[in-house]
């Protein structure tokens, strides 16, 4: 098993770095020590859920157990590495795809309302993932306003650029007089290099329209490039680079994104999250939803609306309102109707004028059938 694992990562050359790296890492700490000596025909769905039980466990190398998605991820490669060796007549079914594992939920993030911010504060306790409010995000962007970072984190904040996308971006991907910005490549640190690589997906790729405050930050940025150079010289290369010029480290972002939020006295959040919120506000402003997910390059709307939006509270009060609107709405217009049906019976039957002398009005359910 452990030389079928070798020679199938090695088989996989259209692996991306961070997606070979994460097999390699899989491979090595959890598949070969629990299964690397195992003949392949012998491996069987009790050895397999033998390992992910003992995964599972704590053990005194490792305090804490796995968590559902690593482990899913553990079967998602060992699945895979298996189907491969199916293909090639080495095995004839595959023992992962009868595992059972601990059943867990995609997780969510939450909204930093005054509540859960009040109970940060007093107890240190943060969620797992977390989006900053519309008046959040403004003090943070007013807080970095003077970073040279800020144009960055604007970009995130706004159109839901992911860390390597707005790290990578380049003035030619860029028109202001069109209001254009063009998401082709990101950059990535791979072995203490920051090397540039295509996007996550083919969906990744995509044209953003650009708003006003963002057209009106890159073309100061711009300004501010444009005096450093000789006159005359074309601006090109890297928007945000580093004190040499070159262009920035991703790693670099995510560590001073964290001293910009504690500098503002914010909830933390990680730069991620930024990218997340922007779904959010942009919801929170009356975008469709499919709009949301051709902004953010995502291949389905269900990962848009399932993992990567949080209802703001402003939103979920504007459709709770919206609903009882609708319900009142059409209640008055019901009793208009049976007030207007009772006016004519009523007419019909007891007006002054078709009444005879002596006798008394008669109401609806006074009438006979």
């Amino acid at each position: 098993m452990g030389q079928w694992l070798d020679i199938w990562l090695e088989m996989r050359q259209n692996l991306s770095f961070s997606t070979r790296r994460l097999y390699t890492q899989h491979v090595h700490d959890y598949l070969k020590p629990y299964l690397g000596n195992v003949p392949l025909r012998s491996l069987t769905v009790a050895r397999v859920q033998a390992m992910f039980t003992a995964l599972i466990r704590c053990n005194p190398t490792r305090s804490h157990p796995l968590s559902y998605a690593t482990l899913q991820r553990i079967r998602g490669v060992l699945h895979t590495a298996l189907n491969g060796a199916i293909r090639r007549g080495l095995l004839d079914r595959n023992p992962a795809h009868w595992i059972e594992l601990p059943s867990g939920r995609r997780p969510r993030a939450v909204v930093w309302t005054e509540g859960r911010e009040a109970h940060w504060r007093q107890t240190g306790e943060r969620p797992a993932g977390a989006v900053w409010t519309p008046t959040q995000t403004a003090a943070f962007l007013e807080s970095s306003y003077d970073h040279p970072l800020h144009v960055l984190c604007l970009l995130v904040a706004l159109l839901g650029l992911r860390r390597g996308e707005a790290t990578g971006l380049r003035w030619c991907d860029i028109n202001l007089d069109a209001r254009v910005l063009q998401v082709s490549h990101q950059v990535q640190d791979r072995n203490g290099q920051t090397v540039i690589c295509p996007p996550k997906t083919e969906n990744s790729i995509r044209a953003l329209a650009l708003d006003h405050v963002s057209i009106s930050a890159l073309r100061t940025l711009r300004t501010e490039q444009r005096r450093r150079l000789p006159v005359g010289v074309a601006l090109t290369g890297f928007l945000f680079v580093n004190r040499y010029g070159n262009r920035m480290s991703p790693g670099y972002v995510t560590h001073a994104f964290r001293r910009l939020t504690t500098d503002a006295d914010l909830p933390p959040i990680r730069l991620h999250d930024l990218h997340h919120g922007a779904a959010s506000l942009s919801l929170a402003a009356g975008n469709d939803l499919k709009v949301v997910q051709a902004m953010l390059g995502h291949s389905s709307i269900v990962l848009t609306a399932d993992t990567y939006t949080s209802v703001l509270p402003c939103l979920a009060h504007h459709a709770a309102e919206a609903t009882a609107e609708l319900v009142m709405n059409a209640a008055r217009h019901t009793a208009k109707k049976i007030r207007g049906q009772g006016r004519k019976v009523t007419r019909h039957y007891g007006t002054k004028k078709n009444r005879r002398p002596g006798t008394k009005r008669k109401t609806p359910h006074q009438i006979p059938a």
